[in-house]
């Protein structure tokens, strides 16, 4: 009996999809619930699970295509069992050509029509492709790698010692993921429809490291998991955004929507691009809490597991350039919202200290800002309370 495969729904806000890739070729074998295909959003992977054993017979929907839910995607064949392709008859023996294409076209049991015609075309010889999908499958992407191989030029001969050889300059154009082109877009959005601005300030985070060094051991043992940075931050900015609501509001229409909870984004990066999941209600959670949550979401934000609703919302956000070396920047805000702290690398500064000069774990943090309805003036107190809290961390435990 066969069984069509197509597009579940989307998640809502979300138009369409573009295949991204082909977990399962023709020919192979499926079991129930097992993944067949990834569908990626401006925002998550989706995945497409069989809904029967069988074998999947046709796949209807090249990889790279646009699709809207129930689009036909693919047909199995319910209970069907993978069968041996019947040998096909081999070709006349000829040397190959040169650059390793064969005399005539090559066909082989493990091959789609999109392959074939590649290997057609280039009159490619079996043993220059190196089969990427499971099975031994060679996909169309193989035969194209095997077909840009053979068309390389052959070396050039020796030449005197006064010629110089340039390499070849060439050009890659690869179009954008469909997160990259939404992040693009978000971006560009936020500094055309907002009145962005920076304000910086430093940080010496010599008691969070002592307090870390004296209590990470007992915490990982207890939590099972590391007391990591993050977690100081995300406190500090829930206590500095109950001081000054403001930075936790945003802008509609004509009016400014101040809220009354504290739901601090993210920012993870990815192979596919940026994205931030929300702690929700993160002035509620416990140390332990965050870097748990913080882990978990950046797991599956790298794997294309996370789920929609995790990254949707947010009323502030923290980005940390520090992890790649950034010693300073300024960040862009993650509309709607209206500000995003910026962290940066921490490193040891000569800082007068009570009359003297002593070595400080010093980093530079960065408060970009709406200036349509945040002054400078609540923006720097921000940041100083930010500043107060992550120099004194007992501020964190008594909320002063």
């Amino acid at each position: 009996m066969s069984i069509e495969i197509r597009v579940p729904q989307l998640p809502e806000s979300v138009a369409d999809a573009t295949v991204m890739a082909w977990r399962k070729q023709p020919g192979e074998a499926v079991s129930r619930d097992e993944n067949l295909a990834d569908l990626e959003t401006d925002k998550v992977v989706l995945d497409v699970p069989a809904p029967v054993n069988g074998v999947l017979r046709e796949i209807k929907t090249p990889v790279g295509q646009s699709v809207k839910t129930g689009d036909l995607l693919a047909i199995i064949e319910e209970g069907a069992a993978v069968t041996a392709a019947a040998p096909t008859a081999a070709p006349p023996a000829s040397a190959p050509a040169a650059g390793g294409k064969a005399a005539g076209p090559v066909a082989a049991a493990k091959t789609g029509p999109a392959a074939r015609r590649v290997i057609e075309e280039n009159q490619l010889a079996a043993g220059s492709i190196t089969a990427s999908a499971p099975g031994g499958h060679v996909t169309k992407q193989d035969a194209e790698a095997a077909a840009r191989a053979s068309a390389a030029p052959s070396p050039a001969p020796a030449a005197p010692a006064i010629t110089v050889q340039r390499g070849a300059r060439t050009d890659q154009r690869v179009p954008m993921t469909r997160l990259r082109a939404r992040i693009a877009e978000r971006l560009v959005q936020a500094q055309a429809t907002q009145a962005l601005l920076t304000t910086f300030n430093e940080v010496d985070l010599g008691a969070v490291q002592e307090l870390r060094a004296r209590y990470k051991e007992a915490f990982e043992k207890k939590h099972g998991v590391k007391l990591g940075f993050m977690s100081f931050f995300v406190r500090a900015v829930t206590e500095a955004l109950k001081r000054f609501p403001v930075i936790n509001a945003s802008v509609e229409d004509n009016d400014i929507v101040y809220h009354e909870y504290f739901d601090v984004g993210v920012a993870v990066s990815t192979e596919r691009g940026l994205m931030v999941p929300i702690l929700r209600d993160a002035d509620s959670l416990s140390f332990a809490s965050i870097e748990q949550q913080i882990g978990e979401f950046a797991a599956r934000a790298r794997s294309g597991s996370i789920k929609l609703e995790e990254l949707t919302g947010g009323t502030f956000s923290i980005t940390n350039g520090g992890t790649f070396g950034s010693l300073l920047s300024t960040p862009i805000v993650n509309a709607p919202q209206s500000a995003i702290l910026g962290m940066h690398k921490i490193q040891d500064r000569p800082m007068a200290v009570k009359g003297a000069v002593v070595v400080r774990p010093m980093m530079y943090v960065a408060l970009t800002y709406d200036h349509r309805i945040i002054d400078g003036r609540e923006a720097v107190q921000f940041l100083v309370a930010v500043k107060e809290c992550l120099e004194d961390p007992g501020r964190l435990l008594l909320g002063v």
